[in-house]
C-alpha cells in the first residue's frame, strides 16, 4: 500500500522564521516528523511566497511571505511537492512566485496549482509509484491571486474545467486527488454549495478531495467510497493576535492507495504556534476529545438540513458587518457609526433589490465584475 500525507497551510514565517535564521529551528517539527517519515510521499499546502521581494500586489487583506531559505523546512519533513493554488501564493506576484519556484527547485520539491499563466496552473501532476500512478489537481476559490488567461496565478475553482481535468486524469491515473483552497475563515463547516461542489469532483471521478484554506478543523465525510475533507485547518501559521483560538490546532491526513480497493484514511491532531512556536502532537486526551467534535460536525455535513440551518446562523453573524462593507461610507469613523445605528443606510430597498440581484445572477455577476475591478480598465 501506497501512504501519502496531507497537511493544511503552511507558513513559516514571524517567530519560526526567526528561529530558522538563527539555524534552531530542527526541534519546532521534531513532533511531527515521525508521521512524514512513515508516508511515501507528502503533500503540504504553501500558503504564502518564499520571497525576499517587496512588490505587493493590489488586494484586499494581508500579505505574507516567509524567507527563501525555509523551504529547507519542507525538505525536513520528507515534503516533496507542495500546493500552491491558495489566496496568498501571489501575495508579492510574479517576481515573489518565480523567487518561491527557485527555492523549491534546490531543495527537490515539486509544485502544482499555480504558474506563469492559467495553462501552467492548471496543470495535473502525476506522480507514480510501484506500478500505481496518482493524479493530483489543485484548485482555490477566486480571490486576487487566480489566474484566467496568460497572466501568471493560481488555478482557479471552474466546475467545467476541473471535470474535463478529471477525466483526461482518468486515462492515465489510478487514483485522482482533488486538493482545493476555499471556504468560510474561522467557520467549522462547509457551506452546503461547498458539499455540493467536492461530491461532484467525486462524481467526475476523484478518489479524494483534501480541503483547507479556513485555518480550523472542519468535519469530513466518506462519499462514494471517497473520503473528503473539508478542511485540515492550519499546519504551521504563527499569528500573534489569534494564539489560545482554534486557529491554532490543524489536523494532518494519511491516506492509503492500493488498486482496486477503496482508500484508507488516518488522522492525527496537532497544535502549532500558540504560547511556544513549533508544531506538536496533541496528547491523547485532546486527540480524543477533537475526535469527539469532528463526529458531531460530521453529523450535520450528513444532514442537509441540519448543514443548511447552520449555515444560516453563520450568515445571520455576517450581516450587520456585510451591510456596513456595502455602504458608501468611508473612514476610520463613519463605517463604525453606521454599524451602531447613529447613521442611515444610503441604500434604498431598491439599490438592494438592484445589488441583490447584480451579484445573484451569473450573467449579472459576470458583467459587474470585470466592470468594477480595479485591476482592469
Amino acid at each position: 500500500m501506497i501512504h501519502i500525507g496531507f497537511t493544511g497551510d503552511f507558513c513559516p514565517w514571524l517567530r519560526v522564521e526567526n528561529q530558522f535564521k538563527t539555524n534552531n529551528w530542527h526541534h519546532l517539527f521534531e513532533s511531527v516528523q515521525p508521521f512524514f517519515k512513515q508516508n511515501d510521499l507528502n503533500v503540504l499546502d504553501l500558503e504564502c511566497p518564499l520571497t525576499t521581494s517587496k512588490a505587493k500586489i493590489n488586494k484586499t487583506g494581508p500579505h505574507i511571505k516567509a524567507h527563501p531559505d525555509t523551504a529547507a523546512i519542507l525538505n525536513h519533513l520528507n515534503c516533496e511537492l507542495v500546493a500552491t493554488a491558495n489566496n496568498h501564493f501571489k501575495d508579492y506576484g510574479w517576481e515573489g512566485m518565480k523567487e518561491t519556484y527557485d527555492a523549491l527547485q534546490k531543495n527537490n520539491i515539486s509544485w502544482l496549482g499555480s504558474g506563469q499563466n492559467l495553462k501552467e496552473a492548471a496543470t495535473t501532476f502525476y506522480w507514480k509509484k510501484e506500478e500505481t500512478t496518482i493524479a493530483f489537481i489543485n484548485v482555490a476559490e477566486n480571490e486576487w491571486t487566480t489566474t484566467f488567461g496568460d497572466e501568471p496565478g493560481c488555478h482557479p475553482i471552474d466546475l467545467a474545467n476541473v471535470f474535463n481535468q478529471i477525466q483526461e486524469a482518468k486515462k492515465k491515473a489510478d487514483f485522482i486527488v482533488v486538493i482545493s483552497h476555499g471556504g468560510h475563515e474561522h467557520y467549522e463547516l462547509p457551506s452546503p454549495r461547498m458539499k455540493k461542489w467536492y461530491r461532484f469532483f467525486v462524481d467526475a471521478g476523484a478518489s479524494a478531495v483534501i480541503g483547507h484554506h479556513t485555518h480550523i478543523i472542519s468535519g469530513y465525510e466518506v462519499y462514494n467510497e471517497a473520503p473528503i475533507f473539508y478542511s485540515l485547518g492550519n499546519f504551521c501559521f504563527d499569528w500573534e493576535k489569534l494564539r489560545g483560538l482554534p486557529w491554532n490546532k490543524g489536523m494532518i491526513v494519511r491516506l492509503g492507495f492500493e488498486k482496486g480497493k477503496p482508500l484508507s484514511y488516518e488522522m492525527e491532531f496537532v497544535s502549532h504556534n500558540d504560547e511556544k512556536e513549533g508544531v506538536f502532537l496533541l496528547p491523547e486526551n485532546e486527540s480524543a476529545t477533537t475526535r469527539l467534535h469532528l463526529q458531531e460536525l460530521n453529523k450535520i455535513i450528513a444532514d442537509d438540513v441540519k448543514l443548511e440551518s447552520e449555515f444560516k446562523k453563520y450568515i445571520d453573524s455576517w450581516k450587520p458587518l456585510m451591510k456596513t462593507w456595502i455602504q458608501p461610507y468611508r473612514g476610520k469613523y463613519l463605517p463604525g457609526m453606521f454599524k451602531k445605528g447613529l447613521l442611515p443606510s444610503l441604500l434604498s430597498r431598491e439599490k438592494q433589490m438592484l445589488f441583490t440581484n447584480l451579484i445573484r445572477c451569473e450573467a449579472h455577476r459576470d458583467i459587474l465584475i470585470n466592470s468594477i475591478n480595479p485591476e482592469k480598465p
